[in-house]
């Protein structure tokens, strides 16, 4: 029979007999995930890699059982299993491997009468596979489970693949809780292309250097598609360790990893393809970028792992990070870096990385949440984070003062006096990106947010237009 769509989670049980059991399959179905690698996630997020390797190759004896708060459920499943309970119908879970961990699970949504293994119920030891039943079921064990159903409610498949589930013989109605995933869409997602204009930082040395040419734009181009690659492969690993942090943030909630439309195993795969695509491009760039870029991955990973759960620390980290990308553009063009180029850098990049956690804690506080599991900061950090956002913007804007000031500026300029005008025009954009923060109209990162407001665009402009008559 043809596979039909549920309209609306409203309509998920149709009229059947209380005595007609719902059979509710744990992987795939309730849970889009696969609870082996949620496990090994888990112990990374807590406990390290380390923790992961002994408890792949056995040496560590204590059992490490996932906590059913960090699992992603289907929604549409949940309500299904909860109509049937109001219509006084046993519900049942189907586990694959762990019973401890379904038990769990069952106790924890508090909507199953008992749970049973997948291998028991195939092969009829429990009896409820010989009377007529409603499975609930993502395919993976299909033909196990599907040849008694009355009604077969099918997550994540085709019409195809629900056709394969039973047999095109079968008289079963097929209804579908969801839709087949975009699984190319979501593996784009999880590598964050619309964060790479933050590595378009390489290109500032050209810019501030006046190496402006077709031959330092190649290799510019070249230094910014390696930091794509490598930013990506951070990315992967960096949602990976955040996981379970992620599921409870209002917004990072989405992420692949975290709502589970990309299983941990894919993503993970991208890892040395990415980064071996960013090491052929380093290739054809001086050796130097290479070491920096070796040096930001390095960097970025221990982030990941360790640096992004100290206080303070993780700020002055993600500023430098933000500054290698500078340094690393002037090593591509094979350029002097600008003591006052880094000095400013660092200083606005720490006034931008404080901006970020100021906003993921208002954003806490104002929805009532707990203070971040997966940060050093506490919500009542709020004043002392805004104070230290200003400071590090105004110092910014004295460096900038300073450099305009200097000797240095008369070799490049023919009208130094021009460029004072950046100093009240970057006063306003870091006194507006403060403001905005603290009236929660910003996105959770400063610089994604730069690159959508049109008054950041302005300033840009305006930045151009400055240099321009200042030559």
């Amino acid at each position: 029979m043809k596979l039909h769509y549920v309209p609306t989670l409203d309509t998920l049980e149709p009229q059947a007999p209380a005595a007609v059991p719902l059979m509710v399959e744990l992987e795939g179905a309730l849970v889009s995930v696969d609870l082996h690698q949620e496990r090994l996630a888990s112990i990374l997020s807590e406990k390290g890699p380390r923790a992961v390797w002994r408890h792949l190759t056995g040496k560590d004896s204590e059992d490490t059982p996932l906590s059913p708060d960090h699992v992603p459920y289907a929604e549409s499943v949940v309500r299904l299993a909860e109509n049937a309970r109001a219509g006084k119908r046993p519900v049942y879970l189907l586990y694959r491997e762990n019973r401890k961990e379904a038990e769990a699970i069952a106790a924890h949504l508090g909507l199953f009468d008992g749970v049973v293994s997948i291998a028991a119920f195939s092969s009829g030891e429990t009896g409820l596979s010989r009377a007529r039943y409603d499975l609930v079921t993502a395919g993976r064990d299909a033909a196990a489970l599907g040849k008694g159903a009355r009604q077969v409610f099918t997550v994540g498949l085709s019409e195809r693949e629900a056709e394969q589930l039973t047999g095109a013989e079968t008289r079963v109605d097929r209804l579908a809780l969801t839709r087949p995933a975009n699984k190319a869409k979501a593996l784009l997602k999880l590598l964050r292309p619309h964060q790479y204009a933050k590595n378009a930082l390489v290109l500032v040395p050209m810019l501030t250097a006046h190496a402006l040419s077709l031959h330092n734009l190649a290799l510019s181009l070249l230094a910014l598609l390696a930091f794509n690659f490598t930013a990506s492969a951070v990315y992967v690993l960096n949602d990976l360790v955040d996981l379970h942090a992620d599921r409870s943030h209002p917004t990072k909630k989405n992420r692949p990893f975290a709502a589970g439309t990309v299983s941990l195993a894919e993503g993970l795969m991208l890892v040395p393809l990415l980064l071996a695509a960013a090491i052929s491009t380093a290739a054809l760039l001086p050796v130097k970028f290479s070491l920096l870029l070796a040096a930001y991955f390095a960097t970025t990973t221990a982030y990941s792992f360790a640096l992004k759960r100290m206080m303070l620390v993780d700020v002055i980290v993600l500023a430098l990070l933000y500054t290698l990308r500078v340094v690393a553009g002037a090593a591509a063009i094979t350029v002097p870096m600008s003591e006052w180029l880094f000095a400013f850098s660092v200083m606005i990049f720490t006034s931008l990385a404080l901006v970020k956690r100021y906003i993921e804690l208002s954003t806490r506080l104002d929805q009532d949440l707990p203070d971040p599991s997966n940060r050093d900061y506490k919500i009542t950090d709020l004043p002392v984070i805004a104070a230290l956002a200003a400071a590090a913007g105004m110092n910014a804007i004295t460096v900038l003062a300073l450099y305009v000031n200097s000797e240095k500026v008369v070799r490049f300029y023919s009208h130094p006096e021009v460029l004072w005008l950046l100093c009240p025009t970057y006063l306003y954009w870091t006194a507006r990106t403060l403001l905005l923060a603290h009236r929660r109209q910003m996105h959770d990162d400063p610089i994604v947010f730069a690159l959508k407001d049109r008054r950041s665009w302005l300033v840009g402009a305006l930045t151009l237009a400055i240099v321009a008559l200042a030559m």
